[in-house]
């Protein structure tokens, strides 16, 4: 399964269609890297049913997908998904206003 544009629609697609597409995904790390099934499954501690189940496009849970990724090599992925606090500028004024502004003189 040859990929041109990383550009998807993610919104436009239903929940059902979205999971589908992250399972093709992959499963196409997998093969990319040349492994069966069964070497990645022995690798993440997973059944080589499972690894199936998810290539064909059946929901798995947030654990296994840790796993899998991990096992592949791919948990830098997950950086798009780490989101920082804002901060706002008035609380960063306001801390900036605690701080001494001058030092003083010795007694």
């Amino acid at each position: 399964m040859y990929q041109t544009s990383y550009n998807k629609k993610w919104y436009a697609m239903t929940d059902a269609v979205v999971v589908k597409t992250l399972c093709a995904s992959l499963k196409q790390m997998r093969l990319n890297q040349n492994l069966s099934q069964e070497e990645l499954a022995e690798r993440c501690g997973l059944s080589r049913i499972t690894i199936s189940r998810m290539e064909t496009g059946q929901a798995i849970n947030l654990l296994t997908m840790v796993q899998l990724m991990r096992a592949l090599g791919k948990l830098d992925l997950f950086n798009y998904l780490n989101e920082e606090p804002e901060i706002s500028p008035m609380k960063v004024m306001e801390e900036r206003a605690k701080y001494r502004k001058k030092a003083s003189p010795s007694k």
